[in-house]
């Protein structure tokens, strides 16, 4: 959350990805993923061995990535479940498109600054851990076990109900689920272009099994839903699931 005075975060960032999946290829499936939420103006996946694993996916809107955030939490990219929470600063993305270059200037010496900042953190850290067996430890001591959660309860709230996907309520995007691996495109389209006002058919790469299909209006979502709901796929291997997308 946006700390007072601080601009609203539109930054999703993501951990927890397969590590030997490219850059290119992942962010391909993040944008397929998060583009469901709001219009994702970019995505940013380092390769450098820290930073692998990670990604910073960045919205036009702060609306749209706390919609996410609440979404895609656990959801599995590359058989791998995605943690995903706000960005703690805006990216530079986000600045170029609401600010002017002097703020982008400002923006980019705080960031560099919060570096140095962190590096002189951990740098200290180091050189305390190093010097404090020399400060009249004995050679047996251990350091005393957290006592947190002995007994006690975390004071956090849990997380909030979630609605099951079968009581949704109707939206133009039907998510499919349960589909035979080597289920192609061209195969759901066969399916869900027979009921009026298809528009297209969108997998997510890296991820088997599940498809997003938009029509025009709702009217064509209820429609196709109530007719290919627990459709049987390939005699009877795999039961379809259709429900409406979570907005």
């Amino acid at each position: 959350m946006a700390s007072a005075g601080q601009a609203p975060i539109a930054t999703v960032y993501v951990r927890n990805l397969e590590e030997r999946v490219k850059p290119e290829p992942l962010k391909e499936a993040l944008r397929t993923i998060f583009s469901e939420y709001g219009n994702v103006i970019d995505i940013v996946a380092k390769t450098n061995l820290k930073a692998k694993g990670q990604a910073f996916v960045v919205f036009d809107k702060p609306e749209s990535a706390q919609a996410a955030i609440d979404e895609l939490q656990g959801f599995e990219l590359f058989e791998k479940p995605m943690v995903v929470t706000l960005a703690r600063t805006r990216s530079d993305a986000t600045v170029i498109q609401t600010g002017n270059e002097e703020e982008f200037d400002q923006h980019k010496r705080r960031r560099i600054a919060e570096k140095d900042k962190k590096r002189a953190l951990e740098v200290a850290e180091q050189q305390n851990r190093l010097k404090r067996p020399l400060q009249g430890a004995a050679p047996d001591a251990r350091p005393a076990k957290n006592q947190r959660g002995a007994g006690l309860k975390a004071t956090g709230q849990g997380p909030a109900a979630v609605v099951p996907d079968e009581y949704l309520p109707p939206n133009r995007i039907l998510f499919v689920q349960n589909l035979p691996d080597d289920f192609t495109k061209d195969d759901l389209t066969t399916i869900f272009s027979r009921f009026d006002g298809f528009r297209e058919v969108r997998t997510v790469p890296g991820r088997s099994g599940i498809a997003f299909v938009e029509y025009d209006a709702e009217a064509g979502a209820i429609t196709a839903k109530e007719n290919t709901a627990g459709m049987a796929l390939k005699n009877g291997e795999k039961i379809m699931k259709v429900t409406y997308q979570r907005q």
